[in-house]
């Protein structure tokens, strides 16, 4: 699996580490349903930290498609709530 961190690249994923990242992505998906800011933040940067550590970084002039989006670490809930609606992007 290739998952893209907005901002800053791609990491390639197995399914042994995707399966890690399930749960994670599931919290962050409930706290913007929440608008739980603080607990967005929060999933947010367990979830980026857990594929910069399992995921092997993809090179920047692969085209691979990215099959999760995960934000930027500063992005906020709003931001996020935008970008699900007008771009149609999937967090997991």
């Amino acid at each position: 699996m290739i998952v893209r961190i907005l901002g800053e690249g791609q990491y390639e994923l197995d399914a042994a580490q995707a399966a890690q990242l399930a749960p994670l992505d599931a919290e962050l998906t409930a706290t913007v349903d929440r608008g739980d800011e603080t607990g967005f933040k929060q999933a947010l940067a367990a979830a980026v930290s857990k594929v910069r550590s399992v995921g092997s970084p993809v090179p920047s002039e692969s085209l691979a498609a990215s099959e999760v989006i995960l934000p930027s670490l500063d992005a906020s809930l709003d931001e996020v709530r935008k970008l699900l609606a007008e771009e149609g992007i999937s967090l997991g």
